[in-house]
């Protein structure tokens, strides 16, 4: 089983304790019980404080320590965002959200599928454009 990426609406929908999808509870549960992570990008982070800094989302916390309670949760941890990552979230293949964080999300996992392919950094080949240096 390859790790989990939560978006930031999972962390939310966790926190709210909304009803998750039974394929996403069931993907949660066979992660925690093969010991294998789940990661939370730190895009994250400023997705949240942007959401309660307009009033979009409440806590009874501040955006600091919510964030960092849901590091709590064994096998949690905090993905990489490397300079490499966020230009390769500029050149997603296909039609890729236009959400930033989306797509930062979005080439987080990309990322990971290259460096298991034994691409060791994220910038690779396998992007369809690459920027005029």
């Amino acid at each position: 089983m390859q790790p989990l990426l939560w978006d930031t609406s999972t962390a939310i929908w966790i926190y709210e304790r909304a009803r998750l999808s039974q394929a996403a509870l069931d993907a949660m549960s066979a992660a925690h019980r093969e010991g294998v992570p789940s990661y939370i990008s730190p895009i994250t982070a400023w997705e949240i404080g942007m959401l309660t800094s307009r009033g979009r989302l409440q806590l009874l916390i501040k955006p600091e320590r919510w964030f960092a309670n849901l590091f709590q949760v064994s096998g949690v941890l905090l993905a990489d965002m490397s300079p490499d990552l966020l230009i390769a979230s500029s050149y997603l293949p296909g039609k890729p959200p236009r959400d930033p964080t989306d797509r930062i999300i979005a080439a987080t996992a990309r990322c990971w599928i290259t460096a298991r392919r034994g691409t060791s950094r994220c910038w690779s080949a396998e992007l369809t454009a690459k920027p005029n240096l």
